[in-house]
């Protein structure tokens, strides 16, 4: 087995959460912790002393209302202050926070609230509490809104636990690193969600490690987006945030709006940003418009820039690196909370490759390629799933991430999820993530692509357009981009036929070329179950969702409801067909 871990120690780890929050508190005392906007859209914050008061206040109600050490909380909410006061308040007074998806349905809510086993629950408002039913069993719960819902006679309001106190609890500054403090579900891109059990040590010592890697500090600013039910954004960004005593402002579109996150970008000014590549593109094309845009967006404060969930176009990413604006990515999964990889800002970034292991963090590649990772940021395991538990960790400890990978002179480099690669009916095994990558990255007007094939002669594609530029092309995108600026489906069809050979020849192996793909008019999307929480794709639901389409490109033909572009690419033509 190659073996790949950091040339750097770990630095000194605080013991718990309560631990971190008692010294920051001192530390930082009057310096801004948390900021929102107010009603009237301007920035307001809150003090580290005030936050940490607060904090010992509901930790203070909570107890007082019946929450014991070890109970569990779920936060039912999208981000703002209550959320993390309150989040915060169950981790350091020992009990375990469960945050999920704000917009989760009836049906997902109620099954992970009663999965999860939570005595407690939180609620942002109205809209989440049309998704839970009044006969849920729980001992307690309160909503953010501070409304009041006839129905449901233990729904309180939040305030209640923020009314002043004279006697405090004191928080569990003597928990040890290895209690569970939080347990978060996965995106559940292959299936079910599972909950992953986060201990202190785990979230701590993603801390401890990067400190060593990167400097970010009290003078740093952050303007975030991303989900706190997330590991991204819950574990990784918020905890860079807090443990070094950086300032966080919560985006107030919730990185919907690419508009407003510009206006809340010039407001804030960031230092450092967490996100996705779609939205780095799309705030990349909002600084074209003029020289102001570019200006306030590659501001002269802003330190580095992370990305994750897929590789960074490169044009984009020599935007910054000409500004000389590090571009910094990493790897990881939940259940390594999250992070195990960053790359080197000073190296030429490389497709696929992730970088080298942070401090206290060691990789492994085992005998069929899995990567599998060991070290102070791995979970305890999987919560209520014996199952999942069976085969998650080796005999000797490491535990199986379920990527495929390998160690190159750069770093560990991705190659795809196990459980993605399919066999044709010749044995030979495909790859799909980099064909649906190298489709992907070849025209921003796909907005996804799917490549399937399992047991078949041939591997095929579905890919879905971004239909929102279809009704507004983008104009400003040249031929020479790999773009001619498409109306409708017929033209994406068209425009997109050539660019399917190109991303099939950057494909080694002829059998792993797609030699059809239907081009569909419909949305994937939280609601049918073809994106999970975090806007990745999930596979399997889409390949069943779509199963007409396949069976049509591999002869059948069978009636389909969504407007779709067929494409079929043979060695010496193309031909293509729009049906319905």
């Amino acid at each position: 087995m190659k073996l790949l871990e950091s040339n750097q120690s770990m630095g000194e780890m605080m013991p718990n959460i309560a631990s971190l929050l008692e010294c920051n508190a001192k530390r930082f005392a009057k310096k801004i912790v948390y900021s929102e906007k107010n009603n009237n859209g301007e920035y307001e914050g809150i003090t580290w002393e005030l936050l940490y008061k607060n904090i010992l206040t509901i930790a203070t109600h909570l107890k007082k209302a019946g929450f014991k050490e070890g109970e569990k909380a779920v936060l039912f909410s999208r981000n703002s202050l209550n959320m993390l006061q309150t989040e915060l308040a169950i981790m350091a007074s020992g009990g375990i926070a469960v945050p999920i998806f704000a917009n989760f349905k009836k049906e997902t809510a109620e099954l992970l609230i009663a999965h999860s086993d939570a005595s407690y629950l939180f609620v942002a408002g109205e809209t989440q509490v049309e998704q839970i039913s009044p006969t849920l069993k729980l001992k307690n719960s309160w909503t953010f809104d501070n409304k009041t819902y006839p129905s449901f006679k233990n729904l309180h309001p939040f305030s209640d636990l923020l009314k002043p106190t004279s006697e405090f609890i004191s928080l569990k500054t003597d928990a040890q690193t290895d209690e569970v403090c939080l347990n978060m579900y996965t995106s559940g891109t292959m299936g079910i969600p599972k909950c992953v059990q986060l201990m202190h040590k785990n979230i701590l010592s993603q801390q401890a490690a990067l400190e060593k890697v990167w400097d970010i500090n009290e003078n740093d600013r952050f303007l975030s987006y991303l989900p706190w039910h997330h590991s991204f954004g819950g574990i990784f960004e918020l905890f860079s945030a807090l443990y070094n005593g950086a300032t966080f402002h919560l985006e107030s579109s919730y990185g919907k709006d690419p508009n407003m996150i510009f206006e809340n970008w010039k407001k804030v000014k960031p230092t450092v940003f967490f996100s996705v590549p779609k939205v780095y593109q799309a705030l990349y094309e909002l600084t074209r418009e003029s020289k102001e845009a570019e200006e306030i967006f590659f501001n002269s404060g802003l330190k580095f820039i992370f990305t994750a969930a897929a590789a960074l176009p490169e044009k984009l990413s020599n935007e910054f690196e000409k500004r000389n604006i590090k571009v910094i990515e990493g790897w990881g999964l939940t259940e390594t909370s999250p992070c195990c990889t960053l790359t080197d800002p000073l190296l030429k970034r490389q497709t696929g490759v992730v970088g080298k292991p942070i401090p206290g963090v060691s990789i492994r590649i085992a005998d069929d390629d899995e990567i599998q990772v060991k070290g102070p940021n791995i979970m305890l395991k999987y919560y209520k799933n014996e199952e999942a538990n069976k085969d998650v960790f080796t005999e000797d400890g490491w535990y199986r991430t379920g990527d495929v990978g390998e160690i190159t002179e750069n770093g560990l480099k991705l190659i795809s999820r196990k459980d993605r690669i399919f066999k044709l009916s010749n044995g030979e095994k495909v790859i799909p993530s980099d064909l649906e990558k190298a489709i992907e990255l070849k025209c921003h007007y796909v907005q996804y692509a799917v490549v399937s094939g399992s047991g078949e002669e041939h591997p095929v594609a579905l890919i879905f357009p971004n239909k929102k530029l279809l009704e507004k092309p983008d104009y400003q995108l040249s031929p020479e981009e790999g773009c001619f600026c498409p109306r409708n489906l017929n033209e994406l069809g068209k425009c997109l036929t050539g660019c399917l050979a190109m991303a099939n020849d950057s494909i080694g192996q002829k059998f792993a070329k797609v030699k059809s793909a239907a081009i569909i008019l419909d949305e994937l999307s939280l609601d049918n179950n073809t994106l999970t929480p975090s806007m990745k794709v999930a596979p399997k639901n889409v390949v069943e969702r779509y199963k007409k389409h396949l069976l049509n490109m591999y002869g059948e033909n069978v009636p389909v409801e969504e407007e779709v572009y067929i494409i079929e690419l043979e060695p010496n033509k193309l031909n293509s067909r729009c049906t319905k």
